[in-house]
C-alpha cells in the first residue's frame, strides 16, 4: 500500500531529535527522506551512547526510513551539492542557528530562486527572528524559559524537568504539521514556503491555562506534584505492595464510581466533596482518603477496581512492563527493526493510523553515508564521481 505522501522528496539536514522526528514522521508516510550528514562524522548524535553495533540507538530512534547522504559543508562543492539537491526537493529540513545556511549561499532566498516549489521546514531555539533568535538552546533550556520547569516537580521541592525531552518531540509535531500545512497550500499557489517553528514556542503551548491564569487573575501556576490542576481526587497514591497508580475520579461523573468501587460512598455525603468546586476547596482532605484506601490494596487490584467501575486509573509502569503490555503489542507500537549485521532492535511503531494509505517502517536508520551514491543517482540522474562534493 502506497503511503499518503509517497512521491515527496524530503532532504533532511537536522540533528538531534526536533527536525530528525519530523523527517522521520515524514517518512513513515511514504516520503523520500534524504539524511544529509558531514562527510567523516555525522550527525552529533551518532557520537551518543549507548551503542549496538558501533551505531547509537539515539540515532535509530530518529532516523529510520531515511537514506543517508554525506557532504562537505565548508567546501564550495559540496554546498553545491546541497543546491543541486534542493532543487530536486519538496521539502528540505534544518536546525543550524540562524543564518548558517545563509553563511553557505544555501539559504532561503538561494534556494527558493532554484525551486520556487521547495517548501524549507526551520527549527530552532528561539525562531528565525527576535531579540534571542542567536542564542544556543536544548530541550531543558526551553523547558525552563517557556515556565514549564516551573510547574513540573514536587510543591516543596526545585523545579525538574520532564523525563523526557518533550519539547524536542513536540516541536517536531509543529514542524510535521507545518509542512504538511504547507504541502497543501502549495497546491492551490504552485509556490513553497518556510515554516518557522521553535523550541521556546513550542514550550509554551503546554503550559495548559497557565498564561490566561496570570493575564486575567493575576495567579501564577506552579508545582503541584503529581496532583491533577484541575480536579481531584486526581493523584499518584502508593499501593500496599509498594507500586504507584495514578487515579483520575475528579468529576461529577467519576467520583460516585471511585467511592462506590472503594467502598466509601458515605463521602458523597459529606459536604466538602459534594461536587466538583468542593472537593477543589478540599482538595488535600479527599487525596488524603483516596491514599489510606489505596495503601490497603495492591496495585494491580487497584487497576482491576477501577476498571469494573470506569474509573481511569493506571500502574505507573517500569520501561520493562511498557515493553510487555499487550495493549502496545496490539497495536505495533513496539516493534522489531531488523539491522544489518546487528540484528533485531526493537523500538517504538508508526503512531498515527491511516485506514487507506498507511503508515510503515520500510527501512532502518541508515549508516553514515550509506546511500550517497544511490541518492546522487536517484535525485541527479548522474553517477558519484560526477557529483561534485559527494563523499
Amino acid at each position: 500500500m502506497a503511503g499518503s505522501l509517497e512521491g515527496l522528496k524530503v532532504l533532511d539536514l537536522s540533528r538531534f531529535i526536533a527536525g530528525p522526528m519530523c523527517g522521520m514522521l515524514l517518512g513513515d508516510m511514504g516520503a523520500d527522506v534524504v539524511k544529509v550528514e558531514r562527510a567523516g562524522k555525522g550527525e552529533d548524535a551518532r557520537a551518543i551512547a549507548p551503542k549496538v553495533g558501533g551505531e547509537s540507538l539515539y540515532v535509530m530512534m530518529y532516523n529510520r526510513n531515511k537514506r543517508s547522504l554525506t557532504l562537505d559543508y565548508r567546501t564550495a562543492e559540496g554546498q553545491q551539492l546541497l543546491r543541486n539537491l534542493a532543487a530536486k526537493a519538496d521539502i528540505l529540513i534544518e536546525n543550524f542557528r540562524p543564518g548558517t545556511l545563509e553563511k553557505m549561499g544555501c539559504g532561503w532566498e538561494e534556494l527558493s530562486a532554484l525551486n520556487p516549489r521547495l517548501i524549507m521546514v526551520r527549527i530552532s531555539g528561539f525562531g528565525q527572528t527576535g531579540p534571542h533568535a542567536q542564542r544556543p538552546c536544548f530541550d531543558v533550556i526551553a523547558q525552563a524559559m517557556s515556565g514549564l520547569m516551573e510547574i513540573t516537580g514536587e510543591a516543596d521541592g526545585p523545579p525538574v524537568p520532564s523525563g523526557a525531552f518533550i519539547v524536542d518531540q513536540v516541536t517536531g509535531l509543529y514542524a510535521t504539521v507545518g509542512a504538511l500545512g504547507a504541502v497543501q497550500a502549495r497546491e492551490r499557489t504552485g509556490r513553497g514556503q518556510v515554516v518557522d517553528t521553535a523550541l521556546l514556542d513550542s514550550a509554551v503551548t503546554l503550559l495548559l491555562t497557565g498564561i490566561p491564569e496570570y493575564a486575567l487573575f493575576g495567579t501564577e501556576a506552579t508545582r503541584r506534584g503529581a496532583r491533577d490542576r484541575y480536579s481531584a481526587p486526581a493523584n499518584n497514591y502508593r499501593c500496599r505492595d509498594g507500586r504507584w497508580v495514578h487515579i483520575n475520579g475528579g468529576n461529577d461523573a467519576l467520583f460516585p464510581r471511585l467511592c462506590k468501587a472503594a467502598g466509601c460512598e458515605h463521602l458523597l455525603a459529606d459536604e466538602r466533596f459534594s461536587s466538583h468546586a468542593a472537593r477543589m476547596a478540599n482538595a488535600k482532605a479527599i487525596e488524603a482518603v483516596v491514599a489510606e484506601w489505596a495503601a490497603q490494596h495492591d496495585a494491580d487490584a487497584i487497576v482491576d477496581m477501577m476498571a469494573r467501575a470506569e474509573v481511569p486509573c493506571g500502574k505507573v509502569a517500569t520501561i520493562g512492563e511498557v515493553v510487555a503490555n499487550p495493549q502496545l503489542k496490539h497495536r505495533e507500537q513496539i516493534v522489531d527493526i531488523e539491522y544489518p549485521g546487528i540484528g533485531r532492535v526493537p523500538m517504538h511503531g508508526v503512531t498515527v493510523k491511516l485506514s487507506e494509505t498507511a503508515n510503515s517502517i520500510r527501512r532502518p536508520a541508515p549508516s553514515l553515508g550509506e546511500h550517497t551514491a544511490e541518492v546522487v543517482a536517484d535525485w541527479l540522474d548522474c553517477s558519484r564521481t560526477e557529483a561534485v562534493g559527494a563523499k
